[in-house]
């Protein structure tokens, strides 16, 4: 086993040499390939001054030179700090403030957003992917892959040391940064490649945020089990569709609305899907009828995962040779501990079936939360345990059903709503193709179920057909009060439904299909 992300690179050379690793956008990149950019760009970056234990960010969209620019970071000790491309300049300002970022490497489109942090953080330097930059504060990415090589020994990491620090979305105030250690992150990737069986035969497509911890499994994945990685920078459900064929991809990993795009794309119906021997889902629950339609679809098995950024990566998924329980993120990831507890009661376990909040301990759990001691403290039990948020069940076999999260339970009339119910009832009717449920506050209940509804091509529907549909499988007191049809929903960037800002909806007036 490694001891930090560092070695990786050099590892894969001398294992996987001159096999196909990465392919970006025209960009094709062998294991050896992928070692001397990130030798050249780490020498680069120590002759920027960057040493052991300095705090990089990077601000830029899925490309090799995010890739490249990750383990140069790390081939240097230093820790990265990976940061989603949908935030905002002030929103970056906080993090690269909050974590103290020695430099930001970004992509040609954030450098104004990059340049105005500058002026007000302690940033020292930033750098360019490319190599056409006029500005004088800006250093170009190319100039530091054609300079000369010092090379310099690998460092000597202990691997409980700190290696990223990711930041959570802020759900609510400011978001905190998740300290992740090399073990962490290392035993995430094997761990979650041994429950998969990923090997130098696959050929993996993707189109998850290489900020996101998803992403980082499967990039990690490339480099520790020689998988070739076909890495898009955004999602589009015919581009997907169309490497799945052009590359005999044998898996597809992504978030439940993207299987939903794929799904209701023109372009299915004469994709050649046959390479591919399994799919994977996580990020969000998938009602059971929409994992049935994908796999008939596509013709493999779907399977459930699930994580979170405060893990590094997967907490609990099916093995491919297991038994694959629709509509259950399976079990725990081999050396790790799930269990159900009372949400009130973090230090009693429930009986199976009962719902409370799901927790997990294990080598995979992050160190905490940088500067912040006190939600450290309310996250981590002294005995290990981190709280999730989500609301779950565990069967005798120990497979988990994730039931919602926490904070999006709705409270009517003195019942628990879960949204993730009511969604998966909605993704049963034949023209929905996207269902979201939010809650509304009410007078009367409290608060009360709405539903956004994005329905299938030339599909028609009522507000009236809707409720009446959830009527029929739901307690009346679940079923969403009020149904609005919509273009699409708010998603973050690895495609989850934001069900935070589904309100947002109520103001801007989206032409529906039913007009």
């Amino acid at each position: 086993m490694f001891d930090h992300l560092g070695q990786l690179p050099a590892a894969a050379a001398q294992r996987y040499g001159d096999k196909l690793a990465l392919v970006s956008g025209e960009k094709a990149l062998s294991f050896n390939e992928i070692n001397h950019l990130v030798e050249c760009v780490a020498s680069g970056l120590s002759d920027l001054g960057i040493v052991q234990g300095d705090i990089i960010t990077l601000y830029a969209a899925n490309s090799w030179e995010w890739v490249v620019s990750y383990y140069a970071i790390a081939r240097l000790g230093g820790v990265i700090n990976p940061v989603s491309t949908m935030l905002r300049p002030n929103e970056i300002e906080y993090v690269v403030r909050d974590c103290g970022s020695k430099a930001i490497i970004a992509s040609q489109e954030k450098i104004d957003a990059i340049l105005g942090v500058k002026k007000v953080s302690d940033v020292d330097i930033i750098i360019c992917f490319g190599g056409d930059n006029k500005n004088k504060d800006v250093i170009s990415l190319d100039s530091l892959i054609t300079a000369k090589i010092n090379t310099s020994p690998m460092p000597k990491i202990d691997p409980g040391s700190l290696a990223s620090i990711t930041y959570t979305s802020g759900t609510t105030g400011h978001p905190k940064g998740a300290m992740l250690s090399h073990r962490a992150i290392i035993l995430n990737t094997a761990m979650t490649s041994q429950m998969h069986m990923r090997g130098v035969d696959d050929i993996v497509v993707s189109a998850l945020p290489c900020p996101h911890v998803y992403a980082n499994v499967l990039m990690n994945g490339m480099l520790m089990c020689g998988t070739n990685l076909i890495l898009h920078s955004k999602f589009d459900a015919a581009a997907i569709l169309n490497d799945i064929s052009k590359y005999e991809a044998t898996i597809f990993d992504g978030v439940p609305t993207m299987y939903m795009y794929m799904l209701n794309c023109p372009q299915l119906n004469e994709a050649d899907l046959s390479s591919l021997t399994r799919c994977y889902v996580g990020g969000q629950t998938m009602p059971i009828a929409a994992m049935k339609e994908v796999e008939s679809a596509f013709k493999v098995p779907l399977i459930e995962l699930w994580g979170m950024t405060e893990i590094a990566g997967l907490g609990a998924t099916h093995a491919l040779l297991g038994t694959n329980k629709h509509g259950s993120i399976g079990c725990a990831l081999p050396y790790c501990e799930v269990r159900i507890a009372e949400a009130e009661d973090a230090s009693r376990t429930l009986a199976y079936g009962e719902v409370g909040e799901l927790m997990i301990r294990g080598p995979i759990v992050m160190m905490g939360y940088y500067g912040d001691r006190q939600k450290t403290h309310e996250t981590i039990e002294a005995d290990g345990w981190l709280h999730t948020g989500d609301l779950a069940t565990m069967d005798q076999d120990g497979c988990v059903r994730i039931v919602d999260r926490k904070k999006d339970m709705i409270l009517t009339g003195g019942y628990n709503v879960y949204p993730a119910e009511i969604e998966r009832v909605l993704a049963e009717h034949p023209a929905v193709a996207i269902a979201a449920v939010g809650k509304l506050p009410d007078d009367l209940k409290g608060e009360i179920a709405k539903a956004y509804i994005v329905l299938k091509n030339d599909a028609k529907c009522t507000e009236e057909e809707i409720i009446a549909f959830c009527r029929n499988v739901l307690a009346a007191y679940k079923c969403p009060r009020k149904v609005q049809f919509v273009n699409d929903v708010p998603k973050t960037s690895t495609g989850k439904i934001m069900r935070r800002e589904l309100h947002t909806l109520e103001t801007n007036l989206l032409d529906t299909k039913n007009d």
